[in-house]
């Protein structure tokens, strides 16, 4: 039996066992735990993990690989697959009365920015994350404030959890080969540096900040506060919206906020 890669579904299938041993290493799996993956494919992951845990939930969206899968995992554990679109699953039924879920997957490139933002919805239900991804949103995700990779994605995920590259992927590790590098990150959801008192805001503030970055932020952000309420929140109204750090975004949303509520 054998599988061609799906364009569509944005697959390519890891085949070199060192990087494998490296990613399980990382993540050192455990029988006690309460393990996912995303997009397991024909289970390069998937096998160690099982053979580790004991345990795994799985959730494929490509019906044809999971004869596949099946096979190759057969008798190495309990194999508990989910054939359905990741940005329709229900996490929180995974969850167990003991334990927080825990996140792995080589994550579609094509659809990879959408699951995060999904996941961030789940977070205080998860206890960490390990993902493949393109090694651009790997650096969008951990950017620090001043780079041209910083942004929205980057605030949001700084918001919710502790962000850490762990090593790079080059292209000959897959089947077929991307185009373009891979990385490893984890992610650890904490609880945040400073809790906003209105998180819609936050999201709205941050998405509309990043739609004309090379703007100021007193521009940018002039339909939600103004230049005297940017100061009052320690934001210069000059600076542009990525030389702002997420401390002071998420400070900002509740001075909004906070002035909102206090309008007669």
């Amino acid at each position: 039996m054998s599988h061609q890669a799906r364009k569509r579904f944005g697959q390519n299938f890891l085949i070199d066992n060192r990087v494998i041993d490296l990613i399980i290493q990382s993540i050192n799996p455990r029988a006690d735990q309460t393990l996912v993956e995303i997009g397991p494919g024909l289970g390069a992951l998937t096998l160690p993990l099982l053979k580790k845990a004991g345990k795994l939930n799985v959730v494929e969206l490509d019906r044809d690989v999971i004869p596949l899968l099946k096979k190759t995992c057969d008798g190495a554990g309990e194999l508990i697959v989910h054939n359905v679109d990741v940005l329709e699953f229900d996490f929180n039924s995974l969850l167990t009365e003991h334990n927080k879920l825990r996140l792995i997957g080589n994550l579609p490139y094509n659809i990879s920015t959408p699951i995060l933002f999904k996941l961030l919805e789940y977070a205080e239900h998860i206890d960490d994350m390990f993902f493949m991804l393109q090694k651009e949103v790997v650096k969008r995700m951990a950017a620090a404030p001043d780079s041209g990779a910083y942004g929205r994605l980057s605030i949001m995920l700084q918001y919710h959890c502790k962000v850490t590259e762990l090593f790079m992927v080059p292209p000959e590790a897959f089947d077929p080969a991307p185009k373009v590098d891979s990385a490893i990150i984890n992610l650890q959801p904490r609880t945040p540096e400073c809790p906003v008192s209105n998180y819609p805001l936050l999201q709205k503030l941050v998405k509309q900040a990043f739609s004309t970055r090379r703007k100021t932020i007193k521009n940018t952000l002039k339909n939600l506060c103004t230049a005297e309420q940017l100061e009052a929140a320690g934001i210069n109204p000059a600076l542009r919206p990525e030389n702002i750090s997420p401390l002071s975004y998420f400070k900002l949303t509740n001075y909004i906020d906070n002035a909102t509520q206090e309008q007669p």
